[in-house]
Formats: C-alpha cells, sequence, structure tokens
C-alpha cells in the first residue's frame, strides 16, 4: 500500500521528535560570550571579581550583551548561562538563562552591556531551577565591587546574597538590579542537553546528552578561574634559608680532659707505651 503524504509527513515529524538534539549556533554563541567575558574581566586585577566571591560563590551568571533600551519606560533583556557549585567544589554544566526586567526612568537610547551575578547563598537558587526568580524580592542583590572597594571591604559587609556587576564601554562596575527577573531558557536547555531536560538534570549531570564542545569550555574556564582566586587566597610560606652541605654535616664534640688515676688498673696494657724511667 503506498505510503500517503499525511503518513510520510507523520513519519518525518517523528523521526525529527525523536532524533538527538544538538546545541545550536544560538546557544553555542551564547557560550562563547560568556567565556569571552569571564576572561576579559579577569585579565585587569583592578577590575576583576573579588577573590574571595569567586572563591565562595554557590553559583554564577553571565549574561553577555544584555541590551537595554527605553525612551522613558525602559526594559532590559539578555540570554546568558548559570553554573552551580557542587558537592566537591567543582561547577556543574551550565543552563541557559534569561534576565529580563523593567525599569522607570528618564532614559534615552539603547545600550548593551555584559551581565555577571555571584551568588554567596543557596537561598534563591532553588526558586531559579523551580521557575523564575526576582532580584532584590526572592534575595537581596547588592552592586559589586570593584578595585580599591573590593579591597576595602570586610566580611562583615559581605552581607548580600548576590553581588551584580555590569560592564559596558569597557568600565566593569557594581549595578543595581532590583526587580530584574531571572528564568531559565527551557528551549536552549533542550537543544544542548536533549528534550525533556530539567535544569535539576543539569546540575546534577543526569542530562541525555553530553553538552557540546563549546557549553563544556564555559564550565571548564569558570573552573580555572576559581581556581585562580582560590590559590590568591593562600597565605604565602615563609621562605626558608639554604643550610650549606657542610654546615649540615654534624660537627664532632671536643672532649673534657680527664684526669688519669693512678689507682685505677689499665684494661689494655699492651697498648701503653713504656714511660722513660724517672732519673
Amino acid at each position: 500500500m503506498p505510503i500517503t503524504r499525511f503518513a510520510a509527513l507523520s513519519l518525518a515529524v517523528s523521526l525529527a521528535l525523536a532524533a538527538p538534539a544538538h546545541a545550536g549556533p544560538r546557544e553555542d554563541a551564547q557560550a562563547d560570550n560568556a567565556v569571552r567575558v569571564l576572561d576579559e574581566i579577569q585579565a585587569i586585577p583592578e577590575s576583576s571579581i573579588p577573590d574571595k566571591l569567586l572563591d565562595e560563590a554557590k553559583a554564577i551568571v553571565i549574561v553577555p550583551d544584555t541590551i537595554k533600551a527605553g525612551l522613558v519606560l525602559g526594559g532590559r533583556r539578555g540570554h546568558g548561562l548559570l553554573s552551580m557549585r557542587t558537592a566537591d567544589g567543582d561547577w556543574s554544566n551550565p543552563v541557559f538563562v534569561k534576565l529580563t526586567g523593567g525599569s522607570i526612568g528618564l532614559q534615552v537610547g539603547v545600550q548593551s552591556s555584559d551581565v555577571v551575578l555571584i551568588f554567596r547563598s543557596q537561598r534563591g537558587l532553588d526558586s531559579i531551577v523551580n521557575g523564575k526568580f526576582t532580584l532584590g524580592a526572592d534575595a537581596g542583590v547588592a552592586a559589586g565591587p570593584v578595585g580599591r572597594q573590593a579591597a576595602a571591604l570586610t566580611d562583615g559587609q559581605m552581607k548580600a546574597e548576590i553581588w551584580s556587576w555590569s560592564r559596558a564601554r569597557g568600565l566593569f562596575a557594581g549595578v543595581a538590579l532590583d526587580g530584574a527577573v531571572l528564568g531559565i531558557d527551557d528551549a536552549a536547555d533542550e537543544a544542548v542537553y536533549g528534550q525533556d531536560t530539567t535544569p535539576r538534570m543539569i546540575f546534577e549531570d543526569r542530562a541525555a546528552q553530553a553538552p557540546s564542545a563549546a557549553v563544556a569550555a564555559f564550565r571548564e574556564r569558570l573552573l580555572r578561574a576559581s581556581n585562580a582566586a582560590r590559590a590568591a587566597r593562600q597565605p604565602a610560606e615563609p621562605a626558608t634559608t639554604a643550610v650549606p652541605a657542610a654546615a649540615a654535616q654534624p660537627q664532632p664534640q671536643p672532649q673534657p680532659f680527664q684526669p688519669v688515676d693512678a689507682n685505677r688498673p689499665i684494661e689494655n696494657p699492651a697498648k701503653v707505651e713504656a714511660l722513660p724511667a724517672t732519673p
């Protein structure tokens, strides 16, 4: 029986749905841009993410090329990647996220900037996994410190659960993002990790397929950056002075003078030379 056009179309759709998904050019480009942002920020120590915050981070979000546009009423939208710290101190494979938010004010024009978020608390991450998360409402967010401001910051002042930075025209500085919404980009996740993949499956390394090389490179670059931050925080070992080999050898100690006891018998008379007779 010949296959009808409808049956052929149904078969083609079924095969397409059953075929494994692969990261498309959009997802790979987002991952490449996120790696670029991290490299460029960390390349300048004076304006990089503080070592303490990066070393102790529970999660990190990088949203490259976030677009902020507006005429009186403004909005912000961008796509990026989020990785969580695993129990062994490693970083998880990244999930894809969307950052959206509105603002009201006198603003004209379009501005593109890179956004970085550092999570220092587990609170709020579950909200992201389960749907969406509003910065400032679900957890406190503060403008991230840089340069001298970061060096002077004490542990008692690092109480914010989320620290945020933005980079525009080469300038990396803290930025307030209260009210912005961070949500999961499910379409991008399925394109990279397979159909019906959830964020929790990605974080727990249970996705149906491995990420592309570009997406995996983000995790590897993040691991190198956090390892470098941890090494920079380690106290320097005190310098040791090398000891010459000759000085290191134990030197014989002079024996104290022992008077001869005339009444003590000689143990080995053969070894005692005869003394000349006294005239």
